[in-house]
Formats: C-alpha cells, sequence, structure tokens
C-alpha cells in the first residue's frame, strides 16, 4: 500500500534550546525507516511521554521525533514474512520517541522484532489501556514469582497506587489472591483503589517513615514507583525472603540504605524494565489476555484524548493531576 497523502502527527522539537511538541502534517520520507509501516489506532500517555515532550526530562536522543513510546494499530505494509498486511499488532518502547519516531501520529514505522500481535481477547484499544504501564506490572509480577512470592507470604504493598503501574498493580496482585496494601498521596482515591481491590489503603502524607537499619516487618513484597528514601525504608519494612519490584522513581533515583535487610533478612530488589526478550514480550502479553487480565480496566482508563488534546494532557501528568490511564485514539 502506497501512502502518499500528508498525515497528522505530534511532533517534539527543540529551538532555541527549548523543548516543545506541536501536531504537524508530515509524509512518510519524514519518519524513521523501518520494515513494517503501521496504521495507527491508538496510544497512550506515560509519565515518559510527558517528560517528553515537555523537555522536563532529556528523554530525545535526536529531534524532531515524533512523541508516544507506545501504539497500536493495522499492518499496511510489511517485507518480514511473520507479519501480513492486516495483522493487529502492538508496539511498545523499542526506541520510540527517543532515538525513532513514535506513535502520536496517524501512521509508523518500526523494525521487524518491534510488533508483538495482538492477543485474542484483547483489542487494539484495550492493549492501549493496558500499555506501557500494564505490562511493566506483569512483568514484576513475573519476576516476583520466579522469586518465590506467592500470596501465602503475606501482603504487598504498591506504591504510587493511583499512577498507571500502581493502579494495574493492585488490580492484578488482587486478582492473583494477594492482599494489597496501597500507598498513595492522594488521600481522596481512596474508594478508587478499593474498587480496585485494595485491602488496604495508606496515606502517604500521614506515613512516619524511620531510621533504623531494620525496621518492623510488616509486607511480605512491595512493588514501588517511587524510589529514593521510600524505596529505602521498604527495603527495612519487608519480611524476610520478601522481593521488591522497582519500577519507578518519581520520588528519587537515589538509595540511601544499608545491606542489613538484604544479609539478615534476604530482601531481594528486582531491577524491572521493558528491554526483555522477544519471547517473554509474548508471553507476558499473553498472561496480560488471561491470568493477568485486569478486572478494572474501563475504571483505571479515566481519559480519552484526541492528538489535538495532548499538550493540556501533558501539563495534567507533570502536574501529578492524573489518576490511573490515559488513553490516545489516534484514528
Amino acid at each position: 500500500m502506497q501512502i502518499t497523502q500528508p498525515f497528522l502527527a505530534y511532533r517534539i522539537d527543540r529551538t532555541d534550546k527549548k523543548i516543545s511538541g506541536q501536531l504537524q502534517h508530515i509524509t512518510l520520507n519524514d519518519i524513521s525507516p523501518g520494515d513494517i509501516t503501521i496504521r495507527v489506532h491508538y496510544s497512550d500517555i506515560n509519565y515518559k511521554d510527558a517528560l517528553a515532550a515537555t523537555g522536563t526530562a532529556p528523554i530525545l536522543r535526536h529531534f524532531p521525533l515524533v512523541g508516544g513510546i507506545d501504539l497500536s494499530g493495522e499492518i499496511v505494509e510489511s517485507t518480514d514474512k511473520r507479519f501480513n498486511t492486516g495483522d493487529l499488532v502492538l508496539v511498545l518502547g523499542c526506541e520510540l520517541s527517543e532515538s525513532r519516531d513514535g506513535g502520536y501520529a496517524e501512521y509508523a514505522r518500526v523494525t521487524a522484532d518491534s510488533p508483538v500481535t495482538i492477543p485474542h481477547g484483547l483489542d487494539a484499544r484495550s492493549v492501549m489501556a493496558i500499555g506501557t504501564a500494564g505490562f511493566t506490572t506483569a512483568l514484576a509480577i513475573h519476576r516476583m514469582e520466579i522469586n518465590g512470592q506467592n500470596p501465602d507470604l503475606g501482603p504487598i504493598l504498591v506504591t504510587g497506587a493511583t499512577g498507571g503501574v500502581g493502579s494495574f498493580a493492585v488490580d492484578m496482585l488482587s486478582s492473583k489472591g494477594y492482599e494489597v496494601h496501597a500507598l498513595t498521596g492522594k488521600s481522596s482515591e481512596q474508594d478508587y483503589l478499593k474498587r480496585l481491590g485494595a485491602y488496604k489503603v495508606i496515606d502517604r502524607n500521614e506515613l512516619k517513615i524511620g531510621e533504623k537499619p531494620l525496621e518492623s516487618a510488616h509486607w511480605a513484597g512491595a512493588i514501588d514507583n517511587l524510589g529514593g528514601d521510600f524505596l529505602a525504608w521498604i527495603t527495612r519494612s519487608i519480611k524476610p525472603w520478601g522481593n521488591i519490584a522497582s519500577v519507578g522513581l518519581a520520588s528519587s533515583s537515589e538509595l540511601r540504605t544499608t545491606v542489613m535487610p538484604f544479609i539478615l533478612r534476604s530482601v531481594s530488589i528486582l531491577g524491572i524494565n521493558m528491554s526483555v526478550p522477544r519471547e517473554l514480550k509474548i508471553e507476558l502479553w499473553n498472561r496480560l489476555a488471561s491470568d493477568l487480565k485486569p478486572r478494572h480496566l474501563e475504571e483505571i482508563v479515566t481519559r480519552e484524548v484526541s492528538l489535538l488534546e495532548l499538550p493540556q494532557a501533558f501539563d495534567a501528568f507533570i502536574a501529578g493531576e492524573i489518576t490511573g490511564r490515559t488513553v490516545v485514539k489516534i484514528k
């Protein structure tokens, strides 16, 4: 299929040391080359997308680039025999909106190893409702399970619980039989977290973090979105042989702690990164369509926006005003 007409894209550029994005009409010749061309149906907004589009953090490696680290849609051209015209696929990460043009456009081109066929039970919208946040959560649970985590060991703490990863963690862990304790700085969202499956909601603003090398052990494991002093405190508050999946650094990238929790309680910190083998990607997406499929997906998706509404949505992310997930409808 020959695509000769200009199409709409949200492009991020740097002028006079200032980074900003705007809607532009571009052609296929303006975007990164690739083995597969996709007509994009949906994308999403992750915190990383907002950082990139506003220039709050140095995400893009060169300019200009189309934003959007995730996309889903229909293949319109492929030089790879594993994929055919008409296949519905998703792409997460894979250098999108870092060194390659991303998903905030009506068309995108990607390398042959990037797409994953959308599994039975999900569609182009639902995989973007899940997106990087849901996949990261599934990967965190997968890593914890491999390291021996199970519901019989005790409750799991989820920090940043009203965010994308946090919301999915509460939903998925509770569906697997875990007692979930949700930590949030948004006390007004307690009912939301209870509906997702939280057994207990902890107000971060009322939390007193101790400074002992070892605190009272409350939780059998944790999924942490915050980093910094919160993560250090969690390491000191986890039961013996507990696992902490470290997925974010919304509070800080620093970690000031001692080796005491790791030596005396055999606590493990598991770093969660999206760069995983293709086989594991496929396995986890199949789980996201089955045993890890979010039970409250439509409640976790709190906003659906168009390309035209992206700037306002990015500002809301940076201001910390977003609960749950935001889907971007492209076509």
